[in-house]
């Protein structure tokens, strides 16, 4: 049994989703969600093996749903899209199914038969690559309507399921090839991310102090000069990290007696 979440903040297209979902053999749905806080939850919770993901909607994109899981946690995705011509171009450039609005049986039904295929075959290292190369086209500061929620936790996998890491407990965050490693107190995880992106939204709680790592401000406990404009930065948890120098005016920006 494949198990489906539908996501669309409009109640007339998840109704339409749900009845091609009926027509299928074989097909369990997981749930519905109108936005993508609750997508979020229910694709850590539900662990569904596909999800039908609106792109556009109020607080939260479907790609920023996607962000917030992070693409090697995220089941096989059908992007369900009105005429966007440029969202098009770039699922047909990264071979991502999509449908669109109003759903049409037939296209329906061949985009679930291709992530079906995906999933019984188990091959979530294929679907993720596409995710991520098609992330790293997307624009999220371009997108419409209010800005999102801020970002207060991370999805990690451990031990073979989804967890939350609230973003409050992370010391720090630091490279690691493809990924980054998240420390917190004495715990490590691993999320498949880039620091452009992560420092871009934790920039008001994480400082970055080298190309590398980001630290956050309420877990340093004390800064010293090290060499030639970088610092060694003394955290909570007693973890040192150093700066770099070119990211030295950031860090010497919190050190300022008026903040």
């Amino acid at each position: 049994m494949i198990r489906v979440l539908i996501v669309d903040d409009e109640p007339l297209a998840r109704r339409g989703m749900r009845r091609a979902l009926e027509s299928l053999p074989g097909v369990a749905i997981a749930g519905e969600c109108g936005n993508g806080i609750d997508a979020v939850r229910a694709i850590v919770e539900e662990a569904p093996d596909i999800v039908l993901l609106d792109v556009q909607m109020p607080g939260l994109s479907g790609f920023e749903v996607i962000e917030r899981v992070g693409v090697d946690a995220m089941p096989a995705v059908i992007f369900v899209t009105a005429h966007d011509q440029h969202a098009l171009r770039a699922f047909d450039v990264h071979a991502v199914d999509y449908v669109l609005k109003p759903i049409d049986p037939d296209r329906f039904r061949d985009a679930f038969d291709r992530a079906a295929r995906l999933v019984t075959r188990e091959r979530p290292r294929a679907a993720a690559d596409r995710l991520e190369r098609l992330m790293r086209r997307v624009d999220l500061s371009g997108r419409r309507g209010d800005a999102p929620p801020p970002l207060d936790r991370l999805v990690v996998k451990e031990n073979g399921r989804m967890m939350f890491v609230d973003v409050e407990v992370i010391d720090w965050i630091e490279a690691a090839g493809n990924y980054v490693r998240l420390h917190a107190g004495s715990r490590r995880f691993l999320l498949r991310s880039t620091m452009d992106r992560l420092a871009d939204r934790l920039a008001d709680r994480f400082v970055r102090v080298r190309r590398s790592a980001l630290v956050a401000v309420r877990a340093i406990s004390s800064v010293e000069p090290y060499a030639k404009g970088s610092y060694t930065i003394a955290l909570r948890s007693g973890a040192a990290v150093i700066s770099s120098r070119y990211y030295g005016a950031r860090l010497r920006s919190l050190l300022r007696p008026d903040r």
